[in-house]
């Protein structure tokens, strides 16, 4: 039995339809958010490959919204980490861990590295604040266990046109997981949501694999 196991950063609006579709089909996920960059209203609007404007959800939409769903950190403010001071850094980590704790009433045992960015300081932060794994931008199949858990890789993008060729190899390989991540508002078009869709449904429907969270492939499990 493999565990299919999935992330989505930023929590912008599109995260609405993409939940909507993922309880349709029964899929856990964990969700990457910027707790500080949620305010009154949906913000921080950028233009996505100039197809589509983005919009960051407003914080009293966040818990209604990833309500049944895992939460992870993913900084307060989403910086460069390398471009920042350590000094910088540690509240980034460790208040980002607080705020949402605070918000979602759930431990946090989850982080994404903004831009996938990291080096061994970054890393030992992460750590340090009681995270149990920090997942880089990488691709391994299969991707666990990692050499080191707050470096962990993932299979590869939910889009990436080797993904199925990347699941058997990891089922073939005998992997205890199978990981993909992404943003939803990669999603563009109505083609783009019903790939997607077809791709839940097609592992759903996999006799030999199982939805599962990100923290429940890391031991020891702790808040």
């Amino acid at each position: 039995m493999i565990k299919i196991v999935q992330c989505w950063d930023d929590a912008v609006e599109d995260d609405i339809r993409l939940c909507d579709l993922l309880r349709a089909h029964g899929a856990k996920a964990s969700f990457n958010i910027n707790p500080g960059l949620h305010g009154a209203v949906r913000g921080h609007r950028w233009r996505y490959k100039d197809t589509k404007d983005v919009l960051r959800l407003a914080a009293s939409e966040l818990v209604p919204v990833f309500s049944g769903f895992t939460v992870a950190n993913h900084s307060v403010s989403h910086p460069w980490p390398l471009r920042i001071t350590a000094a910088e850094w540690r509240p980034e980590v460790f208040d980002g861990r607080k705020r949402l704790q605070d918000l979602f009433g759930q431990p946090v045992l989850g982080f994404a590295y903004p831009y996938g960015q990291y080096d061994e300081a970054t890393a030992a932060v992460v750590a340090e604040a009681g995270h149990v794994y920090g997942r880089i931008c990488e691709n391994a199949t299969p991707c666990h266990p990692a050499l080191d858990r707050f470096r962990q890789p993932t299979d590869c993008h939910f889009a990436a046109p080797e993904f199925w060729e990347r699941y058997v190899r990891a089922k073939a390989s005998g992997a205890p997981l199978f990981y993909f991540w992404g943003h939803s508002y990669e999603m563009v078009t109505e083609d783009d949501w019903r790939a997607f869709d077809a791709k839940l449904a097609r592992l759903a429907a996999d006799p030999e694999a199982v939805w599962a969270d990100l923290p429940e492939v890391f031991s020891p499990v702790t808040a």
